[in-house]
């Protein structure tokens, strides 16, 4: 093993070890008495979101596989947070770094990439970024980290403070420690396995509830059971929703999917920042709708308990999207009908 890669191990290792556990919020809902609902804040992390783990993991991952080296060029295909996540750890390491992501993405996260030293290559659509990366990696002789393959198998589910075992040890001591469901949206797919897979090797009774947004393949392949699926359409809520069924999104540990409005996400993320005061990206309300709507089926059938879900980032990184009613109007549309519902649960 060569001194650069001890070095960067250690380096790796030192982040992990600065990174306190994110914080598990218990939200005040009075219409749902008897359910407590539970948010992880991700946000919280050195690069602000749930890609910050996903990020160290793919370094840890090529880097002991041999295949990030000193002075590797990394590429990779991102809409934006694992984008920002994957600048910070080559920043850290001393690595050129290079996004390639749509340029439909959010200008902030554009700027945070290019301030921590990376380059951002555009593509016009999101099913482009696969084949500009794998290419861009192959001519400048560098590396693409490809998250949508990786993901799933650089992250140790079984446990060493993966965002599973995480959310369960802060619920120990809570009234309903086991949770009804976890409720991920899914991405890359990494983290639902990641989920789904320690529930699994836990022996717990909890289910794995994924949320889907429009525009995106994974729910219509989850129904039908076919990974061969694909669409030109373009996604509204960032990180979230592929046009194809990646490598890493494993449907044989989803117990059910939910297929979400992005009106709903959106009116869902405003929703939150009255009842916490926190503003939250799109995916935490696409992610939240879908708590919400397991919360009011237990509720009807009569059941208590919990249900927890993830804040994937702050809501900084879109005040011109998601928090900019112009832009909103534009791009998603009417949110009252959803704001409506939403207002009824207090």
């Amino acid at each position: 093993m060569s001194q650069w890669t001890r070095t960067a191990l250690k380096i790796l290792s030192s982040d992990q070890l600065r990174t306190s556990d994110t914080h598990l919020y218990r939200l005040d809902i009075p219409a749902l008495e008897g359910i407590d609902i539970y948010l992880k804040d991700e946000s919280t992390h050195p690069t602000g979101s749930l890609k910050h783990r996903l990020a160290r993991s793919l370094f840890l991952h090529a880097i002991c596989s041999g295949r990030v080296r000193e002075g590797t060029h990394v590429v990779e295909a991102s809409s934006g947070s694992t984008a920002v996540s994957e600048a910070y750890f080559a920043k850290l390491l001393g690595l050129p770094f290079t996004a390639v992501m749509p340029a439909s993405t959010t200008r902030s996260k554009i700027a945070q990439v290019e301030r921590l030293g990376g380059r951002c290559h555009f593509v016009e659509h999101a099913s482009e970024v696969y084949a500009a990366a794998e290419r861009l990696a192959h001519d400048t002789g560098g590396h693409y980290m490809d998250q949508f393959t990786y993901a799933e198998r650089a992250t140790d589910w079984r446990g060493n403070n993966n965002i599973a075992e995480s959310i369960f040890r802060q619920l120990a001591e809570e009234p309903h420690p086991e949770p009804e469901a976890i409720v991920m949206s899914a991405g890359t797919g990494g983290t639902s396995a990641t989920l789904g897979r320690y529930i699994r090797y836990a022996g717990l009774n909890t289910r794995l509830v994924v949320v889907d947004p429009e525009n995106s393949v994974f729910f219509d392949s989850f129904q039908q059971q076919d990974a061969s699926l694909t669409s030109r359409a373009c996604g509204r809520i960032e990180g979230i929703g592929r046009p194809r069924v990646e490598a890493s999104f494993l449907p044989e540990v989803i117990d059910r999917m939910i297929k979400v409005p992005d009106a709903a996400s959106i009116a869902t993320i405003h929703w939150l920042e009255r009842v916490l005061g926190r503003k939250a990206g799109g995916s935490t309300g696409t992610n939240l709708w879908g708590v919400l709507q397991l919360a009011q089926e237990m509720q009807k059938a009569g059941k208590t308990g919990s249900l927890v879900t993830l804040m994937c980032d702050g809501g900084e990184r879109y005040l011109d999207t998601y928090y900019n009613p112009e832009w909103v109007a534009e791009h998603i549309g009417d949110i009252r009908p959803w704001s409506e519902q939403l207002a009824l649960l207090g």
